[in-house]
C-alpha cells in the first residue's frame, strides 16, 4: 500500500505548536501524468550505470509502498518535530 497521508507535528516553546495533515495521494497526480518521462530518465540513467530499469523500478516501488508507518521524531533545545506517514 503506498503512503497516503503525512502528519507534520512542530512543537516550538515560546511560540506554540504547528500540526500538519498533509495529503500524500495528490502526488500521484503529477506522477502519473510525468510517468513517461520519469521512465525514460530513469532507463537512460540505468543503461549509463549498467543497472537494471526493471529492478531500479521495483526498488522505488518497494521503497514507497514501505514507508507507511514511518514515525520520525526528533528534538532539539526544546523544539520537537515528529512527521507520521500513514
Amino acid at each position: 500500500m503506498t503512503p497516503n497521508i503525512a502528519i507534520v507535528h512542530v512543537a516550538i516553546p515560546h511560540w506554540g505548536t504547528i500540526k500538519a495533515w498533509l495529503p500524500l495521494f495528490l502526488l500521484w497526480i503529477p506522477a502519473i501524468l510525468l510517468s513517461p518521462l520519469i521512465f525514460l530518465v530513469i532507463l537512460a540513467v540505468c543503461l549509463a550505470g549498467r543497472i537494471s530499469p526493471w529492478r531500479t523500478i521495483a526498488s522505488f516501488w518497494a521503497l514507497s509502498c514501505a514507508l507507511p508507518g514511518t514515525d520520525v521524531r526528533v528534538s532539539t533545545e526544546g523544539n520537537k518535530v515528529l512527521v507520521r506517514i500513514l
